[in-house]
Protein backbone atom coordinates (compact mmCIF):
# COMPACT_ATOMS: atom_id res chain seq x y z
CA UNK A 1 0.00 0.00 0.00
CA UNK A 2 2.83 2.42 0.91
CA UNK A 3 4.56 1.63 -2.38
CA UNK A 4 1.37 2.31 -4.34
CA UNK A 5 0.81 5.59 -2.49
CA UNK A 6 4.38 6.73 -3.22
CA UNK A 7 3.90 5.87 -6.89
CA UNK A 8 0.73 7.95 -7.24
CA UNK A 9 2.33 10.83 -5.33
CA UNK A 10 5.27 10.76 -7.73
CA UNK A 11 2.92 10.80 -10.72
CA UNK A 12 1.00 13.74 -9.26
CA UNK A 13 4.12 15.78 -8.54
CA UNK A 14 5.55 15.10 -12.00
CA UNK A 15 2.30 16.14 -13.67
CA UNK A 16 2.12 19.33 -11.60
CA UNK A 17 5.65 20.24 -12.71
CA UNK A 18 4.74 19.95 -16.39
CA UNK A 19 1.32 21.64 -16.51
CA UNK A 20 2.23 25.34 -16.66
CA UNK A 21 3.05 25.49 -20.38
CA UNK A 22 0.17 23.15 -21.21
CA UNK A 23 -2.30 25.47 -19.45
CA UNK A 24 -1.39 28.39 -21.71
CA UNK A 25 -3.01 28.88 -25.09
CA UNK A 26 -0.42 28.62 -27.82
CA UNK A 27 -0.26 30.89 -30.86
CA UNK A 28 0.56 29.08 -34.11
CA UNK A 29 1.89 32.18 -35.89
CA UNK A 30 4.09 33.06 -32.93
CA UNK A 31 5.40 29.51 -32.83
CA UNK A 32 6.36 29.73 -36.49
CA UNK A 33 8.49 32.77 -35.65
CA UNK A 34 10.13 31.12 -32.65
CA UNK A 35 11.23 27.81 -34.14
CA UNK A 36 14.69 28.83 -35.37
CA UNK A 37 16.31 26.65 -32.69
CA UNK A 38 14.12 23.69 -33.69
CA UNK A 39 14.43 23.50 -37.46
CA UNK A 40 18.16 22.77 -37.41
CA UNK A 41 17.34 19.24 -36.24
CA UNK A 42 13.59 18.68 -36.55
CA UNK A 43 13.33 20.40 -39.94
CA UNK A 44 15.67 17.99 -41.74
CA UNK A 45 14.30 14.59 -42.75
CA UNK A 46 16.52 11.79 -41.43
CA UNK A 47 18.71 14.09 -39.34
CA UNK A 48 20.69 12.18 -36.72
CA UNK A 49 21.49 13.28 -33.20
CA UNK A 50 25.09 12.35 -32.43
CA UNK A 51 25.39 12.91 -28.67
CA UNK A 52 24.96 11.31 -26.22
CA UNK A 53 23.47 8.63 -28.50
CA UNK A 54 23.12 8.35 -32.26
CA UNK A 55 19.55 8.18 -33.57
CA UNK A 56 17.24 10.06 -35.90
CA UNK A 57 15.64 12.97 -34.11
CA UNK A 58 11.91 12.52 -33.56
CA UNK A 59 9.25 13.61 -35.99
CA UNK A 60 7.29 16.32 -34.17
CA UNK A 61 5.05 17.82 -36.86
CA UNK A 62 1.54 16.55 -36.18
CA UNK A 63 2.33 15.64 -32.56
CA UNK A 64 -0.07 16.54 -29.75
CA UNK A 65 0.49 20.11 -28.53
CA UNK A 66 0.09 19.22 -24.87
CA UNK A 67 2.72 16.52 -25.18
CA UNK A 68 5.23 18.83 -26.91
CA UNK A 69 4.75 21.46 -24.20
CA UNK A 70 5.16 18.92 -21.40
CA UNK A 71 8.27 17.43 -23.04
CA UNK A 72 9.90 20.87 -23.33
CA UNK A 73 9.03 21.58 -19.69
CA UNK A 74 10.59 18.25 -18.68
CA UNK A 75 13.83 19.16 -20.46
CA UNK A 76 13.85 22.52 -18.70
CA UNK A 77 13.37 20.99 -15.24
CA UNK A 78 15.85 18.19 -15.88
CA UNK A 79 13.25 15.42 -15.73
CA UNK A 80 14.53 14.63 -19.22
CA UNK A 81 18.28 14.63 -19.67
CA UNK A 82 19.63 15.69 -23.05
CA UNK A 83 22.28 18.42 -23.32
CA UNK A 84 21.03 20.02 -26.53
CA UNK A 85 17.36 19.95 -25.63
CA UNK A 86 18.11 21.16 -22.10
CA UNK A 87 19.98 24.11 -23.57
CA UNK A 88 17.12 24.97 -25.91
CA UNK A 89 14.42 24.59 -23.26
CA UNK A 90 16.32 26.71 -20.74
CA UNK A 91 15.84 29.72 -23.00
CA UNK A 92 12.10 29.23 -23.44
CA UNK A 93 9.32 30.76 -21.40
CA UNK A 94 6.11 28.85 -20.73
CA UNK A 95 4.45 30.93 -23.45
CA UNK A 96 7.25 30.10 -25.89
CA UNK A 97 6.70 26.40 -25.22
CA UNK A 98 2.96 26.73 -25.73
CA UNK A 99 3.47 28.63 -28.99
CA UNK A 100 5.96 26.09 -30.37
CA UNK A 101 3.67 23.25 -29.34
CA UNK A 102 0.73 24.86 -31.12
CA UNK A 103 2.80 25.40 -34.25
CA UNK A 104 4.17 21.87 -34.52
CA UNK A 105 0.82 20.25 -33.69
CA UNK A 106 -0.73 21.97 -36.71
CA UNK A 107 2.24 21.94 -39.11
CA UNK A 108 1.44 18.55 -40.64
CA UNK A 109 -1.80 17.47 -42.31
CA UNK A 110 -3.69 14.77 -40.43
CA UNK A 111 -3.83 11.54 -42.39
CA UNK A 112 -6.22 8.68 -41.89
CA UNK A 113 -4.69 5.96 -39.73
CA UNK A 114 -6.00 2.44 -40.01
CA UNK A 115 -6.81 0.69 -36.76
CA UNK A 116 -4.32 -1.90 -35.63
CA UNK A 117 -1.24 -3.17 -37.43
CA UNK A 118 -2.00 -2.20 -41.01
CA UNK A 119 1.52 -2.90 -42.25
CA UNK A 120 2.17 -5.95 -40.06
CA UNK A 121 5.91 -5.31 -39.71
CA UNK A 122 8.21 -8.30 -39.46
CA UNK A 123 8.10 -9.89 -36.03
CA UNK A 124 4.72 -8.36 -35.28
CA UNK A 125 3.43 -11.31 -33.26
CA UNK A 126 6.31 -11.10 -30.79
CA UNK A 127 6.09 -7.31 -30.66
CA UNK A 128 2.34 -7.32 -30.07
CA UNK A 129 2.78 -9.74 -27.18
CA UNK A 130 5.38 -7.46 -25.61
CA UNK A 131 3.23 -4.36 -26.14
CA UNK A 132 0.27 -6.13 -24.57
CA UNK A 133 2.44 -7.05 -21.59
CA UNK A 134 3.39 -3.39 -21.18
CA UNK A 135 -0.20 -2.22 -21.53
CA UNK A 136 0.97 0.33 -24.11
CA UNK A 137 -2.40 0.78 -25.81
CA UNK A 138 -3.86 1.83 -22.46
CA UNK A 139 -2.25 5.26 -22.94
CA UNK A 140 -1.24 5.48 -26.61
CA UNK A 141 -4.47 4.10 -28.09
CA UNK A 142 -5.31 1.00 -30.10
CA UNK A 143 -3.38 2.17 -33.16
CA UNK A 144 -0.68 4.04 -31.18
CA UNK A 145 -1.78 7.24 -32.88
CA UNK A 146 -4.84 8.20 -30.81
CA UNK A 147 -3.65 8.66 -27.20
CA UNK A 148 -6.32 8.67 -24.52
CA UNK A 149 -4.97 11.99 -23.23
CA UNK A 150 -3.50 14.85 -25.33
CA UNK A 151 -0.50 15.04 -23.02
CA UNK A 152 0.52 11.54 -24.17
CA UNK A 153 2.40 11.25 -27.48
CA UNK A 154 1.39 9.75 -30.77
CA UNK A 155 4.05 7.13 -31.46
CA UNK A 156 2.92 5.18 -34.55
CA UNK A 157 5.35 5.78 -37.40
CA UNK A 158 7.87 7.56 -35.20
CA UNK A 159 11.53 6.90 -36.02
CA UNK A 160 12.20 3.47 -34.55
CA UNK A 161 15.74 4.28 -33.44
CA UNK A 162 14.45 7.33 -31.54
CA UNK A 163 11.70 5.25 -29.91
CA UNK A 164 14.31 2.74 -28.76
CA UNK A 165 16.55 5.50 -27.38
CA UNK A 166 13.58 7.03 -25.54
CA UNK A 167 12.58 3.71 -23.99
CA UNK A 168 16.15 3.08 -22.89
CA UNK A 169 16.26 6.59 -21.41
CA UNK A 170 13.32 5.73 -19.16
CA UNK A 171 15.33 2.73 -17.96
CA UNK A 172 18.21 5.12 -17.20
CA UNK A 173 16.22 7.36 -14.85
CA UNK A 174 18.54 9.64 -12.89
CA UNK A 175 21.53 9.19 -15.19
CA UNK A 176 23.17 12.34 -16.50
CA UNK A 177 22.82 13.14 -20.21
CA UNK A 178 20.42 10.30 -21.06
CA UNK A 179 17.94 9.66 -18.25
CA UNK A 180 14.23 10.45 -18.26
CA UNK A 181 11.95 10.68 -15.25
CA UNK A 182 8.29 9.86 -15.78
CA UNK A 183 6.82 7.51 -13.17
CA UNK A 184 4.50 5.52 -15.43
CA UNK A 185 7.11 4.98 -18.15
CA UNK A 186 9.90 4.33 -15.64
CA UNK A 187 7.81 1.54 -14.13
CA UNK A 188 6.72 0.08 -17.46
CA UNK A 189 10.16 -0.31 -19.06
CA UNK A 190 11.71 -2.08 -16.08
CA UNK A 191 10.10 -5.37 -17.08
CA UNK A 192 11.80 -5.50 -20.49
CA UNK A 193 15.27 -6.26 -21.76
CA UNK A 194 17.03 -3.96 -24.22
CA UNK A 195 16.41 -6.50 -26.99
CA UNK A 196 12.69 -6.58 -26.22
CA UNK A 197 12.48 -2.78 -26.25
CA UNK A 198 14.10 -2.79 -29.69
CA UNK A 199 11.49 -5.25 -30.99
CA UNK A 200 8.72 -3.00 -29.68
CA UNK A 201 10.29 0.16 -31.12
CA UNK A 202 10.81 -1.41 -34.54
CA UNK A 203 7.21 -2.56 -34.67
CA UNK A 204 5.69 0.80 -33.63
CA UNK A 205 7.99 2.67 -35.99
CA UNK A 206 6.75 0.55 -38.88
CA UNK A 207 3.08 1.38 -38.34
CA UNK A 208 1.24 4.06 -40.33
CA UNK A 209 0.90 7.29 -38.37
CA UNK A 210 0.34 11.03 -38.44
CA UNK A 211 3.83 12.19 -37.49
CA UNK A 212 5.99 13.86 -40.10
CA UNK A 213 9.16 15.83 -40.57
CA UNK A 214 8.29 19.02 -42.42
CA UNK A 215 11.42 19.98 -44.31
CA UNK A 216 12.55 23.48 -43.46
CA UNK A 217 13.06 25.85 -46.39
CA UNK A 218 16.45 26.67 -44.83
CA UNK A 219 17.54 23.04 -45.27
CA UNK A 220 16.38 22.52 -48.85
Amino acid sequence: MDKLLRFFCAVFLYCMACTSAQALEGNVAAGARKNAMCIGCHGIAGYHASFPNVYRVPKISGQNAAYIASALAAYKTGARQHPTMRGVADGLSDQDMADLAAYYSTSAPTSAVAAGAAKSPEGSAAAMALLAKGGCTGCHGANFSKPIDPSYPKIAGQNNDYLYAALRAYQAEGKNLVGRKQPVMNGMVKQFTAAELKVMANYIGGLPGELQTIQSSHAR
